[in-house]
């Protein structure tokens, strides 16, 4: 007798960008999101608002001193501390976790975290004109420098490996495509166009490859549940190919997600109702 399938919401799975095979980590009927990859091979994700450690043998929390409403803006500084952002009543602000305590950066408030490069934060940010902007700043928060304008929607920033470039999506030209900028906001300019909806894109350690996550024409933001794909191509834009179809969108592919050698990535996949 066929054994029935135990029910699953996420599912997180990683893929060699050589096979194009996805290989699945775990699933879970708990809602996660965005995989970040542990040099010792768990995955760092968030689900119901708190963070976990993840790998085949199941979820275990990360202990925090106090109660956190963590979202999926989360991952590691180049020492190994968790950096994550997390609501309260004056919106999301970035934290980091050392293993004793959580420390609040000073930056204001709402900023998403997304990557980190050296001493510098990369992250989303809506200040006075509620637009949401790419801004750097040192760990301390202190030094913020907005690197875009407020003339569109800007979001998902990532620094290259060499630390040099930022990448990011912007919906300037019409609709969220890739771009990619200096670090200190020079240069800023689209890398390629097409008819999809692209959003977080993420460069590899080995600076040959940048993932990203395409939607379908006409989606509006990057709404959950939706049928997505991931691509891959080179810094300059060339060399563009479909990875994989996948069930997803909203914590698929938010935040840094190449395994520590750049030969693969992990994401979520989820359940379709």
């Amino acid at each position: 007798m066929t054994q029935p399938v135990a029910p699953w919401r996420s599912s997180l799975e990683v893929m060699d960008i050589g096979t194009g095979r996805p290989r699945v980590i775990l699933r879970t009927d708990k809602l996660i999101e965005a995989p970040n990859w542990h040099p010792h091979g768990w995955f760092l994700v968030n689900g119901d608002g708190r963070l976990w450690q993840a790998d085949a043998s199941g979820l275990r929390p990360i202990r925090m001193p106090h109660d956190e409403r963590c979202n999926n803006d989360h991952g590691f500084l180049p020492d190994g501390r968790i950096v994550f952002s997390s609501h309260d009543g004056t919106g999301a602000g970035i934290h980091v976790w050392d293993g004793t305590g959580v420390t609040p950066l000073e930056m204001a408030r709402p900023s998403w975290w997304h990557g980190a490069h050296g001493g510098l934060l990369t992250y989303a940010c809506a200040r006075g004109d509620r637009v949401v902007r790419i801004a750097i700043s040192d760990l301390s928060g202190n030094e913020e420098i907005v690197l875009t304008p407020a003339d569109a929607h800007h979001d998902g920033p990532d620094f290259s490996s060499c630390g040099q470039f930022i990448w990011f999506n912007s919906d300037a030209t019409g609709h969220a495509q890739i771009w990619r900028m200096r670090r200190d906001g020079a240069e800023a300019g689209v890398v390629f166009e097409d008819d999809n909806v692209n959003w977080f894109p993420h460069p590899s350690p080995c600076g040959r490859h940048v993932v990203y996550l395409a939607y379908e024409p006409g989606t509006e933001e990057h709404p959950r549940d939706r049928d997505v794909a991931l691509w891959i191509m080179r810094p300059d834009g060339s060399d563009r190919r479909k990875l994989l179809d996948v069930h997803g969108g909203q914590g698929t592919l938010n935040v840094p997600c190449w395994s520590p050698d750049g030969t693969s990535v992990a994401f979520m996949r989820y359940a379709s109702s």
